[in-house]
């Protein structure tokens, strides 16, 4: 039987790329058979670019035979959210229309992937302008979550397709962006891990901005091992360093775990928060030490959060001084939650992003009280596309489905999510993990020991009704 390289790990098929038992022309074509029995069904892209990323595959063999090794991602076929440059690729960040040409231009951490010879294999659809959680967009068909055969449910957004790709099999990695719970939401709700660093740890260069205050590049993967490798790469790429080890999985034995009850747990249903729990005692049952804990800050954060003001009058900014003319073509979802923008004036902006770096800086003095605070990731369940066709239905919707999310963002924490459990609805069910700023080495360490406690997607939730 022939060897399924999408269930194997990054570490694994790296090995099997340099003994030459596999070449990127084998991971790709597999990637491409995986794209062309499920891409009608999921539409996980905005746009599959299937021969160019063969050729890419190709070059990546050459240089392995001729010994050129650029790194750990060489030749590994990786998707990428639709607000990224890649000079090759037009820019519509989920907009009607392509952004004009400078938009393509590659940052630093799209050069990070480049660089290291991976394959490309296309732009994944996204919410317009990475402005809403649940992965909608009125201009694009919208990704299909793969865990309801039954019915169109959302994918998670703003990273919509990311997730999506994985699930089918056409990517290995995605690279996503990270606001309130845009690479966090689609991992969850699709039973796949998402990374959020730390705010200003990678550069936002060569993105297209929703709000440069909480924005942040992210990745989405498989298992938390194989975010731990993707993580390493592209951090040392963007920091000017030569990638080190991934980190590894630290003892589970005495870990601080700390649950706040009051805000992650209060509006969760059952079937969400049972999920969790019991992933949480089976980590307890391993050693680690369970304790509730205190982050008053949560809730001061989460009300600036609902006062939605800082997002959506960058976002305003951004659009009525680069992209004048994308205004009049607006999701009427971006432009309905667009519209609490209006009437502020810049003094009152300045003065809540003043107390949202206060209320941080008081949750990070705080976060060395405990390793990690866990959570469920999203308190809700993902819906279908009918429950959410009225802009108040789908606000109501998509504040639900960030609220636990958005405290990262607002906190400026790093946070995981790892997969847990599935619904009453058969959704997958993520465990959210929260570290203080800039200690992203050690909540990966972290997140490979609970994963091999409660192992990875395949293991816990089996396979989806479509992908493989």
């Amino acid at each position: 039987m022939a060897t399924a390289w999408h269930e194997k790990s990054l570490q694994e098929i790296g090995e099997a790329l340099r003994s030459a038992e596999v070449s990127a022309c084998d991971l790709f074509e597999e990637a491409q058979r995986a794209h062309d029995a499920h891409g009608d069904a999921l539409c996980a892209y905005h746009v599959w670019d299937g021969e160019r990323a063969r050729g890419q595959a190709e070059a990546a063999d050459a240089a392995f035979r001729a010994g050129r090794d650029a790194g750990p991602l060489q030749g590994i076929p990786i998707s990428v959210k639709d607000l990224f440059g890649v000079p090759y690729l037009e820019t519509f960040a989920g907009s009607p229309k392509p952004l004009p040409e400078s938009w393509s231009s590659e940052g630093p951490v799209m050069r990070a992937v480049i660089e290291q010879g991976a394959v490309i294999t296309g732009k994944t659809h996204m919410v317009e302008f990475a402005f809403g959680g649940l992965g909608t967009n009125t201009h694009w068909p919208v990704p299909r979550n793969p865990w309801d055969a039954a019915h169109h449910r959302t994918p998670g957004g703003s990273s919509s397709g990311a997730g999506v790709s994985l699930i089918e099999g056409s990517a290995l990695v995605a690279l996503g962006s990270d606001t309130a719970g845009s690479v966090r939401v689609p991992a969850s709700v699709t039973g796949t891990v998402g990374l959020k660093v730390t705010a200003g740890r990678w550069p936002l260069e060569g993105l297209v901005p929703l709000s440069p205050t909480f924005d942040t590049p992210g990745i989405l993967t498989r298992t938390a091992a194989d975010a731990a490798l993707a993580f390493e790469v592209i951090d040392a790429s963007c920091a000017g360093r030569e990638p080190g080890a991934p980190a590894q999985a630290c003892s589970i034995e005495g870990l601080r775990i700390g649950i706040c009850e009051d805000h992650f747990f209060s509006n969760c249903p059952d079937d969400i928060a049972e999920p969790v729990r019991t992933a949480i005692g089976e980590l307890e049952a391993a050693g680690a030490q369970v304790e509730d804990f205190s982050l008053p800050e949560t809730e001061q954060a989460y009300e600036l959060f609902r006062m939605g003001s800082v997002v959506s009058s960058e976002l305003r900014a951004f659009l009525d001084g680069d992209l004048p003319a994308w205004n009049d073509t607006l999701d009427p979802n971006i432009a309905f939650r667009m519209s609490g923008a209006l009437g502020l004036d810049s003094d009152e902006i300045t003065t809540r992003r003043v107390r949202i770096a206060e209320v941080g800086a008081s949750a990070a003095a705080r976060m060395d009280e405990v390793d990690v605070i866990v959570s469920p990731t999203v308190p809700f369940t993902a819906p279908k596309l009918a429950d959410i066709a009225d802009p108040k239905s789908y606000s109501a919707a998509n504040l639900a489905t960030l609220s636990n999310t958005c405290i990262a963002n607002l906190l400026k924490l790093c946070a995981i999510t790892l997969p847990v459990g599935l619904d009453k609805t058969g959704i997958p069910v993520g465990l959210q993990c929260m570290a203080g700023p800039r200690r992203e080495e050690r909540l990966l360490s972290i997140a490979r020991a609970f994963e091999s406690v409660l192992g990875t997607s395949r293991r816990r939730l089996g396979k989806p009704p479509i992908g493989i």
